[in-house]
């Protein structure tokens, strides 16, 4: 038997243990909030209020598609169909995946809602509905969320999802809202960084970010945040939650590395938050740092979380990883990939998003950037 932060591990049984360890005990802790490993000022109000006068006053160009954005339906007939010996994934929408992992359904950072927000009526508004309801989803064994805002880690989503998963992998801390929001916690397995937990399939860990966390006023850093990795034998992948661009990407390929496919956040960045979102040109430099084989960006094309337009994650992330020889996929919304296919998906992907940006600007875009491998 070996004990960790917050899980016990017996001959891979898992027990959560959220309210046997003290948060002061963690690695990232001090005087009642979370901190990154590198120093850097926090937004004040002064600069709170700046960014807040920017969305009334700046101008926006291309904030939402005009045309209808491509999301391929999946069922789950299509799902069970996937081999159960292999790794798949799906793009749901923004930053949330559906993994098969031999034959076990995972999600990463499930948002079905309509809003990434609060409210029903106000906030971030989905481009595109999800290639599945989650109603119509099969049994989960797995939810594995990163850190708790709004884009990642969905109240209603949650509610729904509690009488038919076995498991949520959360960061420290994030276990009282889920309680809160009616899951046993004989349910959660919380992390903090660098934790792993093995399974008959695969190998888990939890591995830091360069972020921040909260869901309201005065909740600010109160619980942890980070990235995910997973190997099996059909192969490994990333997951980056939401960060700046730091030397941890480094360590986490030395540890971890390679990955077959590194999902990497690309979008919603601005030099007003540039320590906790990296540019598309970073995150090619991030998905490099881990070892990472095939790069697909992720954090884009749902939701308008920023000053850039749509596209723009897209468009310089292409151009990104040409100049730094990086192969990039980027499928279509609800398209099943499988590891074992990667070389085909790679050879057959396409810029979706080029039809439906305006033409001067693909027009433009073109010239930049050479036709994907």
């Amino acid at each position: 038997m070996a004990i960790t932060a917050g899980v016990t591990v017996v001959n891979t049984e898992i027990v959560a243990s959220v309210n046997t360890e003290s948060l002061v005990q963690a690695s990232q802790y001090k005087n009642g909030r979370f901190f990154n490993t590198k120093i850097f000022e926090q937004p004040g109000l002064a600069k709170t209020f700046e960014i807040f006068k920017r969305y009334f006053t700046e101008p926006a160009k291309d904030k939402i598609p005009l045309k209808v954005v491509p999301v391929e339906q999946v069922s789950r007939a299509q799902l069970e169909a996937l081999p159960d010996n292999d790794l798949h994934f799906i793009k749901l929408g923004h930053s949330s995946i559906l993994l098969k992992v031999y034959g076990e359904y995972w999600l990463l950072a499930p948002v079905f809602s309509e809003r990434a927000s609060p409210f029903s009526f106000l906030g971030p508004k989905r481009f595109h509905q999800t290639p599945i309801a989650l109603d119509e989803l099969p049994e989960i064994d797995k939810v594995l969320i990163s850190h708790n805002h709004y884009d990642h880690l969905d109240k209603a989503s949650i509610k729904k999802l509690v009488a038919k998963t076995k498991q949520f992998l959360v960061p420290l801390g994030v276990e009282a809202d889920l309680q809160k929001w009616g899951v046993s916690p004989e349910k959660i397995i919380r992390f903090d960084w660098w934790q792993e937990l093995k399974t008959e399939s695969a190998l888990i860990a939890f591995t830091p970010t360069q972020h921040f966390s909260g869901r309201g006023i005065g909740d600010g850093n109160n619980t942890l945040w980070g990235s995910w990795m997973i190997k099996t034998n059909a192969g490994s992948i990333y997951f980056s939650g939401d960060s700046g661009y730091f030397d941890g990407f480094k360590q986490i390929g030395e540890k971890y590395g390679p990955f077959d496919i590194a999902l990497i956040e690309t979008g919603a960045y601005d030099d007003d938050w540039a320590d906790i979102h990296m540019t598309p040109e970073q995150s090619v430099q991030a998905h490099l740092d881990l070892k990472g084989q095939v790069m697909v960006p992720v954090h884009n094309g749902t939701f308008d979380l920023a000053f850039h337009s749509w596209y723009d994650p897209l468009e310089r992330v292409t151009v990104a990883a040409r100049q730094s020889g990086a192969l990039l996929l980027t499928p279509v919304f609800g398209q099943p990939i499988s590891l074992s296919a990667l070389d085909i998906h790679v050879e057959t992907n396409t810029k979706w998003w080029r039809k439906l940006m305006p033409e001067v600007q693909s027009s433009a875009s073109d010239k930049l950037a050479s036709p994907q491998i």
